[in-house]
C-alpha cells in the first residue's frame, strides 16, 4: 500500500512539472497555430462588434496595446457566431480595406450599444460608413468583394482552430488563449496576456 501511495504521489509530482504554468487563467492550444510575422510575439483579439463586453473592453484593451513593446504585433478577427453577426464582421474587414478603421471601429460599436441601432443587413452597415463620409458605392463594392469574402472565411476558420466560444478572447503568439471567464475579468485577461507575452520573449533570447 506504502509502494503504490510513493509511485502515486512520484506520479502527481511528474504530472504538475509537465502541467503549464498558470494554466488556471488561459488554455494552452492542443494544436498551435502559425502566426503572420514569426519575428514578432503576436497578439490576436477575438471579438464581435454585437459583443457589450466587447464594447467595455475595447478602451482598456487599446491602453494596454499602446503600452505593448515593439516586437509585439496585434491583429484583431471579428467572429461569426450566428448569421446575424456576419455583417458586422464584414464591416470590419471593409473599414480595414477602405483603410478607415481607426474612424468606423467606434462608431459601430456607438451605434450598436449607444445609439441601440440594429446592423444585421448591409444596408443598414451602410448607413453607418455613409454617416463617417464614406463614398456608398465603395462601401458596397468591398461589402460583396472576393477579397472580403476570403477574409470572412478565414475568420471563421481561425474561430475554429482557436476553439474560440466565447469573446472577448485574446490567443498570444498561436499558443494560448486567455478570457475574461478564464482569468476572471478583463484585467486578469490582460495580465495573463502579460506574462504569457514575457514567457514567449524569454524562450527566444539565446
Amino acid at each position: 500500500m506504502k509502494r503504490l501511495l510513493k509511485v502515486g504521489a512520484m506520479a502527481l509530482g511528474l504530472a504538475f512539472l509537465a502541467a503549464p504554468l498558470h494554466a488556471e487563467d488561459y488554455v494552452e492550444l492542443a494544436a498551435p497555430q502559425p502566426t503572420g510575422d514569426p519575428s514578432k510575439i503576436e497578439v490576436v483579439e477575438m471579438f464581435s462588434y454585437a459583443c457589450p463586453h466587447c464594447y467595455h473592453f475595447d478602451p482598456q484593451l487599446h491602453t494596454w496595446i499602446a503600452a505593448q513593446a515593439k516586437d509585439v504585433t496585434f491583429i484583431s478577427i471579428p467572429v461569426v457566431f450566428r448569421p446575424t453577426w456576419e455583417p458586422l464582421a464584414r464591416a470590419y474587414f471593409v473599414a480595414e480595406m477602405l483603410g478607415v478603421l481607426d474612424k468606423l471601429h467606434g462608431a459601430l460599436f456607438k451605434a450598436l450599444h449607444e445609439e441601440k441601432q440594429t446592423l444585421e443587413t448591409e444596408d443598414a452597415v451602410a448607413k453607418v460608413f455613409v454617416a463617417q463620409g464614406v463614398d456608398e458605392k465603395q462601401f458596397r463594392d468591398a461589402y460583396n468583394s472576393f477579397s472580403v469574402a476570403a477574409k470572412l472565411n478565414r475568420a471563421k476558420q481561425m474561430t475554429v482552430k482557436y476553439g474560440i466560444n466565447g469573446v472577448p478572447t485574446l490567443v498570444i503568439n498561436g499558443k494560448y488563449r486567455t478570457s475574461a471567464s478564464e482569468a476572471g475579468s478583463a484585467e486578469g485577461m490582460l495580465k495573463a496576456a502579460d506574462r504569457l507575452i514575457a514567457q514567449e520573449r524569454a524562450a527566444r533570447k539565446p
